[in-house]
């Protein structure tokens, strides 16, 4: 069997004929070899009658989600490719064709475009239209580097190996950009397909909820995306950091009538540590992926495992914090001379907040370098 139509449904009554019909015709009529699946997500409105009686195959899925319903789907198709398109009558099955001849072609995932291909008047609404979808799409592009112009297009093709292979996971809407996601960076071979949207054949209300749905497909994005929402937040930090503290040492600052002193050397100072965790939790969420299987090892990750060991983060960890224990034991000498009285804070507090700064990111980097090892743990037993 070479293709699988596989769509999700959650009381689809009205028009679920009509869209099996139309991919059993697309079929046909191209001589495709194929089926299709309805991956019925609990339906109490007679969707699993309606199905069989057209000739789909009916495949239950318990756990609720339409990620997780076509998860059951992908699970269940005996294709070699899948398309997959809602069951509500928005999407034109006519267009399957163009989906498997990519496919065919060797492309891993083919993607519909709305937005090339036609939205018709009401098929959209306008939030989702002009803000929602143009933006999610635009981050997802910025922080993947992904080729597609339309995030979360329905229709879409692709080969159930390749896709098999991403290990995808999450059962809501935001399964929609967990593929894409996942398949620019384990470097499918990816591509876009002009298609139509129109408006959906449904009595009741969409299960989709705008803000809600909107969130879960940022979150996503974020959080497999390490460099975007902690490395380079962290490193603008440190930079931040760095020159407000380097400025204010050797003494207060006046630009115009305003006068940076000790206090605003200790926001410097805040803003470097804080900098510098984010940037350890940019490090070690992208080892953590790639040790659980989420991402691919780098050439790069396999050269910087060559020489970061639990050693070489003791040892400058260590070091780190014996320069602040100079720093502050210096502070200390300054306080004696003083027969440990009443001392000029401003003068103290430049020895003292770098040293502060320093004890703590020395204990940042042995702690981080333990916790790293432990990913290494994983590594190992993956391996084994």
């Amino acid at each position: 069997m070479e293709v699988s139509v596989v769509m999700p449904c959650l009381n689809e009554a009205r028009t679920l004929r009509t869209c099996i019909e139309k991919a059993q015709r697309a079929l046909r009529e191209n001589d495709i070899n194929g089926e299709v699946i309805i991956a019925d997500n609990g339906s109490s409105d007679g969707s699993r009658e309606i199905a069989a009686e057209a000739g789909a195959r009916v495949i239950r899925v318990d756990r609720k989600g339409y990620g997780a319903a076509l998860l059951g789907g992908i699970d269940a198709a005996r294709g070699r490719y899948i398309v997959m398109g809602d069951a509500d009558d928005s999407y034109d099955f006519g267009h399957l064709p163009r989906f498997v001849e990519k496919l065919r072609e060797g492309f891993e995932l083919v993607m519909g475009n709305r937005f090339r291909g036609g939205v018709l008047p009401g098929a959209m609404p306008p939030l989702h239209r002009y803000l929602g979808n143009p933006v999610l799409s635009a981050i997802g592009r910025l922080l993947f580097r992904s080729p597609c112009g339309d995030f979360h297009c329905g229709l879409r093709g692709f080969s159930k190996r390749a896709i098999d292979g991403l290990r995808l996971k999450t059962p809501g809407m935001e399964f929609a950009s967990e593929m894409i996601v996942k398949a620019t960076i384990h470097r499918l071979k990816m591509c876009e397909v002009p298609t139509t949207l129109a408006p959906d054949g449904r009595d009741r209300p969409p299960h989709l909820r705008s803000w809600r749905d909107g969130w879960r497909h940022l979150r996503f994005m974020l959080l497999f995306s390490p460099r975007w929402l902690f490395l380079y937040p962290g490193l603008f930090l440190i930079l931040l950091g760095t020159v407000g503290m380097a400025l204010l040492l050797p003494g207060p600052r006046t630009v115009g009538s305003v006068t940076f002193d000790v206090h605003s050397l200790l926001f410097a100072g805040a803003a470097i540590s804080v900098g510098f965790q984010a940037g350890l939790f940019a490090v070690l969420g992208k080892v953590f992926a790639m040790h659980t299987g989420l991402m691919p090892f780098t050439d790069g990750w396999r050269r910087a495992y060559r020489w970061l060991s639990l050693e070489f983060g003791l040892i400058f960890g260590g070091l780190t914090f014996l320069g602040g224990l100079a720093a502050a034991l210096t502070a200390v000498g300054v306080w004696s001379s003083r027969s440990f009285g009443p001392l000029q804070s401003e003068h103290v507090l430049r020895l003292v907040i770098p040293s502060v700064v320093m004890l703590v990111l020395g204990c940042q980097i042995m702690l981080a370098s333990f916790f790293f090892s432990v990913l290494g743990l994983i590594r190992d037993e993956r391996a084994s």
